[in-house]
């Protein structure tokens, strides 16, 4: 008896053949390079957003506070974006 795991594998191979393609050493590497450099991205704007966070907190600027978390998050989301989008198009050869 297959899983369902194995049910929406074989699902999804058939729906798109190319998409089990294997992917050369090279794309392998550039695809981990682009890791690398984009968790580097998002660990420095991580560090300077709590720092400025941590030292609005301290000020008692609540609302700052707030904009600063709003901002954490928002560039996280854009910075793993634009990394998927990137490695995407490594994956297509583009």
């Amino acid at each position: 008896m297959k899983s369902a795991y194995e049910l929406a594998m074989e699902r999804l191979s058939k729906s798109d053949p190319d998409g089990g393609s294997k992917l050369t050493p090279e794309k392998k590497a550039r695809l981990a390079e682009i890791d690398l450099i984009y968790k580097g991205k998002i660990a420095e704007r991580e560090i300077f957003l709590k720092k400025r966070r941590e030292e609005a907190l301290a000020e008692g600027a609540l609302a700052e506070v707030n904009k600063i978390g709003d901002e954490l998050v928002s560039e996280r989301v854009r910075l793993e974006e634009e990394r998927e989008d990137e490695k995407e198009r490594v994956r297509r050869g583009k």
